[in-house]
């Protein structure tokens, strides 16, 4: 083998040795990444789990305010509107 043919061959053993230790480096990269994402994912959802089990009661309450706002409402159409068949019956007499 001639000098020049071994340079050529060290040359790229030196270059795959160096491409070997990038490759693995951004493969560790590459799995922190991936664990970082899956743990923002879970902290993401704990923290809204979270937030829904300590807001649950206040919801509750806004809920059945509403409904009860809702029931009055109908309560007074219905009674209008009887009102308003009484005052047609009492006009008809």
């Amino acid at each position: 083998m001639d000098s020049e043919s071994r340079n050529l061959l060290e040359k790229t053993l030196s270059l795959t040795e160096e491409n070997n230790k990038m490759l693995h480096k951004i493969r560790g990269v590459q799995k922190r990444e991936i664990v970082w994402r899956t743990l923002k994912i879970i902290i993401i959802a704990g923290i809204a789990f979270g937030a829904f089990y300590f807001l649950e009661p206040y919801v509750n309450k806004i809920v059945n305010l509403y409904n009860s706002i809702s029931g009055a409402e109908q309560k007074l159409n219905n009674s209008s509107n009887s009102i308003q068949s009484i005052q047609d019956l009492l006009k008809k007499f």
